[in-house]
């Protein structure tokens, strides 16, 4: 397997320190803080090994302060319900003595029921399609050196955008995105660790489609960005080692904060997930 890919099920593979207390290391990804996926990603593995015989549907989440790379970060569960088709989880995240971040997520028994869902856009396939890796090294000399940190950093995943990115010279644009991304080698057919490194992945490519109705890239503007929260729910099976399509949309921006949301869709059409989020969004204003 890509050694990339297995660093990253390494950081999700959290130490067992007591029944229900996790700890994880962190990794850096040219981002100021950890990366809120990272943290995403791990609760919802602690929260995963309290429970037996049940997938998550659903997760809501707050980050609360940024995350230190240098130390680790310790999980608490609280087992607030196992019912007889529902178990609810209640996750802190815990560095320096302080809580940097907590969650709620749910637990589902496989059962059947009613099913439908929205139509997937009309995108052309990421066959063909320049891997954003490619747009990175066209302006690597020519972003600032935090964005330069940032795109230097290899990721396991691919991305490749249905709409080419203007990076240098971003233009006001409806905030509508579409990008395509899977893992860049197979995983193990471990239905709970797909839904995890969808939790993590989830958080690239989302809080950015509310600053393109302003023009701004975060890439080479003075802005100041963070998660403030992530909401996620799950509705079918997924793999995140095939290509998979996130179509994003910004319908509000408004006190520095902006709101955005995700539909994953498999290749075939298939509605696997839909996200949530708010962030902050201020510019930082020159001395």
């Amino acid at each position: 397997m890509n050694q990339l890919l297995v660093d990253l099920i390494k950081v999700l593979t959290l130490e067992r320190l007591e029944l229900n207390l996790f700890r994880g290391e962190s990794r850096d990804i040219g981002s100021p803080q950890v990366f809120g996926g990272q943290v995403l990603g791990q609760a919802l593995m602690a929260a995963t090994g309290t429970v037996e015989n049940r997938m998550v549907h659903s997760l809501h989440a707050y980050f609360l302060r940024r995350g230190d790379f240098s130390a680790p970060i310790v999980y608490e569960v609280d087992r607030a319900r196992d019912g007889a088709h529902f178990s609810t989880r209640r996750i802190v995240a815990i560095q320096h003595g302080e809580q940097i971040f907590n969650m709620s997520a749910s637990f589902q028994v496989a059962e059947a029921g009613m099913d439908h869902q929205l139509t997937m856009p009309k995108v052309p396939p990421p066959d063909g399609l320049r891997d954003i890796e490619s747009y990175f090294s066209d302006i690597i000399d020519r972003v600032p050196a935090k964005a330069r940190r940032f795109i230097e950093k290899r990721r396991p995943f691919e991305f490749r955008p249905v709409e080419p990115p203007n990076y240098l010279q971003p233009v006001k644009l409806s905030p509508h995105k579409n990008i395509w991304f899977r893992t860049v080698d197979v995983l193990p057919d471990e239905e709970s660790l797909h839904r995890c490194l969808l939790a993590y992945v989830t958080d690239f490519n989302l809080l950015d489609t509310a600053m393109m109705p302003h023009g701004v890239n975060p890439l080479v503007s003075n802005m100041n960005l963070a998660s403030i929260d992530h909401a996620m729910w799950f509705h079918r099976n997924v793999r995140v080692d095939e290509w998979l399509l996130y179509s994003t949309d910004s319908p509000s921006a408004s006190g520095a904060r902006g709101f955005t949301r995700g539909s994953v869709f498999a290749q075939d059409g298939t509605l696997v997930a839909s996200t949530v989020q708010e962030g902050l969004l201020r510019r930082i204003e020159p001395c």
